[in-house]
């Protein structure tokens, strides 16, 4: 494994081919990699979902398939009417390795016309409420509303990872926030912005 220190508390690793960034943010680490965020065993799991917590295409799907039906059953029962955008709601985690499932939705991108960044940036708030009210030390992202919902990948970094380091700042957990992001580009822009945001 070797490191490279940009600062006192900015690494990037390379560890089995594998890039990770990572920074610590008062004793509690956020960390960037590339992969499948269905394969995370981190306490909670966030999936990027639709506001009838239906299950569907991209992150979404990929989730329901993974997880099995015990996901959609307990969403359908616990929140029948669903979940309105820029807010979250949990579950279990079905077959996955995680022990939870949290549900944010993000907004549709409309050219900035329709509060998207304040709901964007709320689904991912509310998702880090709702890891400490479960007491998840752990949790992992996707990039919300980047996929089918078209939000423009550099807007969305710069929001999702400067609502994280806003939360660490003053809460106690989770010890562990990673944004899994699942090709070569997201990860770029991701790591681009969280250079940004914590060397200026």
């Amino acid at each position: 494994m070797n490191s490279q220190p940009f600062s006192e508390n900015y690494y990037f690793i390379e560890w089995i081919g594998q890039i990770i960034m990572l920074v610590t943010i008062h004793g509690k680490t956020l960390e960037l990699t590339r992969g499948d965020v269905t394969h995370e065993a981190t306490d909670a799991i966030v999936n990027a979902a639709n506001s009838e917590l239906s299950g569907g295409g991209g992150v979404d799907g990929a989730i329901h398939r993974a997880g099995g039906a015990k996901i959609i059953a307990e969403t359908k029962r616990r929140y029948p009417n669903g979940c309105s955008t820029g807010t979250a709601v949990i579950s279990g985690a079905g077959d996955l390795q995680a022990q939870f499932v949290i549900h944010a939705v993000g907004p549709v991108w409309n050219e900035g016309q329709k509060n998207e960044a304040a709901l964007l940036g709320n689904a991912y708030h509310n998702c880090l409420k709702l890891a400490v009210e479960y007491d998840c030390r752990s949790i992992s992202f996707p990039s919300i509303s980047t996929g089918a919902y078209g939000y423009p990948f550099d807007q969305a970094a710069h929001i999702a990872l400067g609502t994280v380091i806003e939360f660490l700042q003053t809460a106690t957990q989770p010890e562990l926030v990673r944004f899994v992001l699942f090709d070569d580009k997201a990860y770029r822009v991701f790591k681009e912005t969280l250079t940004a945001l914590t060397t200026t």
